[in-house]
């Protein structure tokens, strides 16, 4: 097994260690003001993670015979593991997957056995494996799939899904949802809302993706990706692609562009944070880079984003003493932070600090040529080197910038991030149940407002469980479910809720689907219900107005 895996980490990473010490003081701090244990505390609002649920979906064996069809193999891999983490689990990605290969010495086109299988899970320490495979049939595509518990070495039964050539994205998103089923029976997210998950995402934008994450030659990657992202110009995980192809490219301005168009609340927010930052350093736009970093560590302060933010705010010659500093603190062992603290105090004045910071970075890194160099310049500064040509002094050099940061670990990211849910999760626990329901209606609600239908409906049915008697949770049941076209479950959850209380949200649904079912009289009343709860509502307003439309009613 590695000694340092990128998902579960055997040690902490020295970039996070302070953020990480500080969030799990912050975590038990909450904890045990709640009165409850960690894994109870944990599970708030995330129902896989009491368990760590660590998944690795491997691609899917392409049993059909035709080479076109490849790219459905990590295409299958690709909305399992998406799926998944809407839910609450925690499955590895594509660069997980291919780290893993490469320090098992295997190609990144590998198809692993059982066997292999198991040491790839084991080297990344996952929990569950999910193996799988699809045969076309006419028309139709049928896939299955199964789990494999690692530490029981264990295979669960076959599950298998099947429909429509063009209708790949719902066969496997009812796939993972039967997956999910075995994986947690206690997960209520219903198979309709899987399958409304994919439903706005184009299967030619798709398939694009896939073969420009998958392609081994760069121009033909980005050609794939800029394919994608026109066909689906609101195709998050293609942007994030794209804008790693043009940053390694050095196309470091339409990597800016590219990263700024990834959803900031999704899986890759920060990372596309961070090097859209990195693409507006390179490319000269410093003001754009600090405003890209501070956002980041708004977040995660980690010791790369404030170092990074304080280069840029150098570049624009103000004074970054104070996130040199921060950034030196965070990571103490970093010979480059003690550096740019070096100089930057040397450049506003504080001349003995910035010589013992420049020997701390020599401490650390004893040979460094440029810090070497740079001592030996400031312990004689009066001394001027005089030309062999001119037999003038020459001017002492000035001194260097301070060093960027180039790189991102997403891992560490996504640990300390892992941190930060906990704490929230934990601060939660600690709340009474009808405070808990509240704010996970409002924190599902934003999921909804944003696409999100099962990150949605995950958060309203811990809500429910929370407090059954949450209107508010009820109501948005109804709306995922309304999204999600089960007619009959949305309107049952609807009028669950106007049970408990009057609420806009509810009257909105049974209106619309009322006007659907053409039952005009009934959607006439909700619509006015929800003005009355809400005179200004649009969309109660835009109730009344399609209904007076049918209708034939004017105002």
């Amino acid at each position: 097994m590695l000694s340092n895996p990128p998902f579960r980490f055997s040690r902490a990473r020295r970039v996070v260690s302070g953020a990480i010490v500080a969030l799990s003081i912050a975590l038990f701090a909450c904890v045990y003001a709640g009165g409850q244990s960690p894994s109870e505390s944990a599970s708030a609002g995330t129902p896989a993670a009491d368990r760590g649920r660590i998944l690795l979906v491997l691609p899917f064996d392409n049993r059909t015979g035709q080479p076109s069809l490849e790219w459905v193999r990590e295409a299958a891999a690709e909305l399992l593991s998406s799926r998944f983490r809407s839910v609450g689990f925690a499955p590895m990605n594509r660069a997980d997957r291919m780290y893993a290969l490469d320090h098992l010495g295997l190609p990144q086109g590998f198809q692993p056995s059982r066997a292999s299988s198991l040491k790839l899970a084991q080297t990344l320490d996952a929990d569950q494996i999910v193996v799988g495979s699809f045969i076309t049939d006419g028309n139709n595509i049928v896939a299955d799939a199964r789990l494999v518990d690692v530490p029981h070495l264990r295979m669960g039964e076959a599950v298998t899904a099947r429909g429509d050539m063009h209708d790949i994205i719902s066969v496997f998103d009812s796939l993972a949802w039967k997956l999910t089923r075995q994986l947690d029976p206690r997960i209520s997210v219903a198979e309709e809302t899987f399958i409304a998950a994919g439903k706005n995402i184009r299967i030619d934008a798709f398939e694009q993706y896939i073969r420009g994450i998958t392609e081994p030659d760069q121009i033909e990657r980005l050609k794939h990706l800029q394919s994608s992202v026109k066909l689906s110009s609101d195709f998050s995980p293609a942007w994030m692609a794209l804008g790693r192809e043009q940053y390694n490219g050095q196309q470091f301005e339409q990597a800016a562009d590219a990263f700024s168009r990834v959803d900031k609340n999704g899986i890759d927010g920060l990372e596309a944070g961070y090097y859209r930052g990195l693409s507006l350093l390179f490319s000269g736009n410093y003001a754009g880079a600090e405003k890209a970093f501070a956002e980041v560590a708004k977040i995660l302060a980690l010791a790369e984003v404030v170092n990074n933010e304080g280069v840029a705010v150098s570049r624009q010659a103000h004074d970054a003493t104070v996130l040199f500093v921060q950034a030196a603190a965070d990571d103490p062992n970093s010979a480059d932070y003690h550096f740019n603290l070096a100089v930057s105090l040397r450049r506003h004045g504080q001349a003995t600090p910035a010589m013992n910071e420049l020997a701390q970075c020599l401490k650390l890194r004893p040979n460094d040529t440029e810090a070497v160099a740079l001592q030996a310049a400031w312990r004689q500064p009066t001394l001027r080197p005089v030309s062999q040509t001119t037999g003038t002094t020459a001017e002492p050099a000035p001194d260097p910038l301070e060093r960027i940061v180039r790189t991102f670990d997403a891992a560490a990211f996504r640990q300390a991030a892992q941190m930060l849910d906990q704490v929230d999760a934990a601060k939660l626990a600690a709340l009474p149940p009808a405070e808990q329901a509240q704010k996970l209606a409002v924190q599902a609600k934003g999921s909804l407002d944003r696409g999100l239908i099962l990150e949605a409906e995950r958060l309203y049915q811990s809500a429910v469980s929370a407090d059954p008697n949450s209107a508010e949770a009820h109501a948005g049941l109804a709306m995922v479910r309304e999204r999600a076209g089960a007619v009959d479950a949305a309107r049952r959850e609807a009028e669950k809720a106007l049970q408990l209380k009057p609420t806009i949200d509810a009257y909105l649904v049974l209106g619309r689907l009322d006007l659907d079912a053409n039952r005009l009289s009934e959607a006439g009343n909700e619509a006015a219900a929800a003005l009355k709860l809400e005179p200004a509502n649009a969309f109660a307003t835009d109730l009344v107005r399609k209904v007076q439309a049918k209708t034939g009613q004017t105002k």
